[in-house]
């Protein structure tokens, strides 16, 4: 498996005459049987790019080859964010009973604009970014969404930034709860969500808590450090 790996990651980096050192990581998923997940970090010249898939473990690593190409293309060409919905990655949303936090992400820089945040979000294949809004002052988040492929929330302003038509943009127009982590954790457990971003009772910080590939919880914390 680990020479298929590097074969189909070596095919897609030649393809785009692009040269980057390649990490592949293969994890037994222990959500479903006889799945596979599949992460791909490149260091190139220009960012580093991260790709991340699931599958049946007899196509995963071809899934996950695809998708490294269309993502490379993507960021390589300038063609602008991803279609929404995007069919060969399903959301992570489903109803279970509360799960643990597994892993935290703290204490490193976030992104300052929200331009950053889509670029991030894109680059390293994820579904949602928390980020501090400079021009706003305060905490936010961006994530894949129609009708026009991101949306954004904060936690309190909800007006629309100027670069709002630029950046295809749409604002969620409800505020941002205000929840303990087992209030959080309990939210999106029961109603299937993917991720959940939420102002943090204790310090006013903006949370982000997602759904990690594994059914555990992992959650990134806004702050100065």
């Amino acid at each position: 498996m680990t020479a298929r790996a590097e074969w189909l990651i070596e095919r897609v980096l030649r393809r785009h005459d692009l040269d980057a050192d390649a990490r592949v990581r293969l994890t037994r998923s222990r959500a479903a049987n006889d799945e596979l997940v599949v992460q791909v970090n490149l260091d190139t010249a220009r960012t580093p790019i991260r790709t991340q898939i699931s599958g049946p473990t007899g196509f995963a690593l071809t899934f996950a080859a695809e998708r490294l190409d269309r993502h490379i293309h993507r960021i390589t060409t300038a063609e602008g964010p991803r279609n929404w919905p995007d069919p060969s990655r399903a959301p992570l949303a489903l109803v279970t009973a509360d799960r643990p936090i597994v892993r935290r992400k703290a204490g490193y820089p976030l992104p300052r604009d929200i331009a950053d945040a889509i670029a991030l979000m894109e680059e390293m294949d994820f579904d949602a970014c928390l980020f501090t809004d400079a021009m706003a002052g305060e905490d936010a988040m961006v994530y894949w969404s129609g009708p026009l492929g991101v949306r954004l929330v904060r936690q309190r302003r909800m007006n629309a930034p100027k670069q709002a038509k630029l950046l295809r943009l749409t604002v969620n127009p409800h505020p941002t709860g205000v929840l303990t982590e087992p209030h959080a954790v309990a939210r999106l457990c029961g109603y299937g969500l993917p991720f959940l971003f939420f102002t943090d009772a204790h310090d006013g910080r903006g949370r982000l808590l997602y759904r990690r590939y594994d059914g555990d919880l992992g959650m990134v914390v806004a702050c100065d450090g």
